[in-house]
Formats: C-alpha cells, sequence, structure tokens
C-alpha cells in the first residue's frame, strides 16, 4: 500500500506535534516534514514532493493562502487543505 506523503505547516509547533500525531496513527499516511510559515513552505513542498500539504492560512511573513499559489504554479499535483 502506498503512504500519502504529507507537508504539515502552521507557525504554532504544538498544533503541528498533534496534527502529526493523528496522521502517524493511520497506515495510509507519512509526515514528510513541517514548516512554520509560508516560505519555509515553498523550500520544503520542492525538496519533499509531498502529495499532500495540510496549509495554515495565518501565519507570520508569506501566509497559507500566497505559498498556496506559489506552489501549485511549480507543482500543480499536489493536493493542498487549508486550515484556520
Amino acid at each position: 500500500m502506498r503512504q500519502i506523503r504529507v507537508l504539515l505547516v502552521d507557525d504554532h509547533a504544538l498544533f503541528r506535534e498533534g496534527l502529526a500525531g493523528i496522521i502517524a496513527a493511520q497506515p495510509d499516511m507519512q509526515v514528510v516534514g513541517e514548516a512554520s510559515d509560508g516560505l519555509e513552505a515553498l523550500v520544503k513542498a520542492r525538496e519533499l514532493n509531498p502529495d499532500l500539504i495540510l496549509m495554515d492560512i495565518q501565519m507570520p511573513g508569506m501566509d497559507g493562502l500566497e505559498a498556496t499559489r506559489e506552489i501549485l504554479k511549480s507543482q500543480p499535483e499536489v493536493k493542498v487543505v487549508m486550515l484556520t
């Protein structure tokens, strides 16, 4: 069974940790990386090529909406779920 590769993006470490725990309990999903802002998400998305990105909308610096636009320009196959 192929696992869904997930990138977590949120500026709150505790929230990312909680999501990572929930995802780790799923046999068909794997957290491949975490980012704390939109700019870091761009870098990690290019490096890790995730299948799914769970993206916070409001973050300091580059927000989730802008990061999503930029990621989808170069990786249109990536699915992004926005979190608030």
